[in-house]
């Protein structure tokens, strides 16, 4: 059972780490969000307020007022998409952990037989002696 103890503390450390690391890309996931949000509203009052209704209606495909309307049609997508896969790792990575968290519920009652039949086996010797 002590040979099988560095290994057992590996593959919690692998765990713990990979959990980790899926919580902190979800939670940079939405730091990002606010300031997309923030780039989005900027985009959408410049091209509100700077161009009149008749000067975006008659704009040229291809113009610089039509790629900032693509930008804003485009923009509501990846916002979405940040946040749902931001949420989708910060859970990924909960999900690892208590995954880690079961596998040393579950291997914690073995170890403890393994030190308690140890223990018998020394205790049956002072007695026997």
């Amino acid at each position: 059972m002590k040979a099988m103890m560095p290994v057992i503390m590996l593959i919690m450390l692998a765990v713990v780490i990979s959990a980790a690391i899926f919580v902190f890309q979800g939670v940079d996931m939405h730091d990002q969000v606010a300031v997309a949000e923030g780039e989005f509203h900027e985009l959408q009052v410049d091209y509100l307020l700077n161009n009149t209704k008749e000067d975006r209606d008659l704009a040229i495909v291809g113009s610089d007022l039509n790629a900032q309307l693509a930008e804003i049609a485009n923009t509501p997508s990846e916002l979405l998409r940040l946040k749902l896969v931001g949420i989708g790792k910060i859970l990924t990575g909960i999900a690892i952990l208590l995954f880690g968290i079961f596998l040393a519920l579950f291997l914690m009652p073995i170890r403890l037989g393994g030190i308690l039949k140890d223990n018998m086996k020394e205790i049956q010797e002072k007695m026997a002696k």
